[in-house]
């Protein structure tokens, strides 16, 4: 185990599924130190892709009771990651200094043991280089001196709009990540498989959806019923007016 262990929380109760963390992470690493992330055909029939993040939506419960729940998922940074002892060039390896699993580039043959260990699914061959990729945690921008220290975050977590990811050592009992998991019951994900995953999830509070009947009938639109659509009055400008 190592002594520093970085990692992401996320918390189930404010995602709501915009996928700011996923374009915002594609953007900043496709350039980064663990790009390119290629593309194959990505707005064809069956498109394929590079991601390091995926937000999963999926509705839970009967109708009308019913809620969306949002459900991002990417590389855990497993305690005991499995797919490190599998890769047969050493490629996979998991740094003691913090505990971020990585892939080095030049030894990955893209032979896929690893995402074949990989309980969670969170490796990917990049069709274009034929190596296997996964979330760095931005470590090329956690550590860059350059950067305010504000900054020094990985970018699905400065750009998520609700603050569900927090970022921090876990192994800190004082950090923000730790105390998150502390206080609200912070799981993870899928423990029967012994690899102590690192990221965590805050999980969902239950509440009680109230409806109401007349809430479960579709109602027209009264101006509709009534006949007595809006319509702008004579000689007013209208868009077309204003568009040149």
């Amino acid at each position: 185990m190592s002594r520093r262990q970085l990692a992401l929380v996320i918390d189930l109760n404010v995602c709501v599924g915009c996928h700011a963390c996923v374009t915002s992470c594609k953007e900043w690493n496709n350039a980064g130190a663990a790009g390119p992330m290629s593309d194959q055909s990505p707005y064809g029939a069956d498109p394929s892709g590079t991601f390091f993040n995926r937000v999963q939506t999926f509705e839970v419960g009967q109708f009308p009771l019913t809620e969306t729940v949002h459900f991002p998922k990417s590389c855990l940074h497993c305690e005991d990651p499995p797919c490190v002892p599998v890769c047969p060039t050493g490629a996979s390896y998991k740094r003691e200094e913090d505990g971020i699993v990585l892939v080095d580039y030049d030894k990955c043959i893209g032979c896929k043991y690893c995402s074949w260990a990989c309980p969670y699914g969170a490796r990917e061959l990049d069709e274009h280089q034929k190596v296997m990729k996964k979330c760095t945690l931005c470590v090329d921008r956690i550590y860059d001196a350059r950067l305010p220290e504000v900054d020094r975050k990985p970018s699905c977590v400065k750009a998520c709009p609700t603050s569900a990811r927090i970022f921090g050592d876990i192994h800190d009992p004082q950090s923000e990540a730790s105390r998150a998991i502390r206080e609200n019951g912070g799981y993870a994900l899928m423990p029967e498989w012994g690899t102590q995953p690192a990221n965590h999830y805050l999980p969902r509070r239950t509440t009680r959806i109230r409806i109401h009947e007349d809430e479960l009938v579709r109602a027209d639109n009264p101006l509709r019923v009534e006949g007595h659509l809006p319509k702008p009055s004579e000689g007013a400008s209208t868009l077309e007016d204003a568009s040149w």
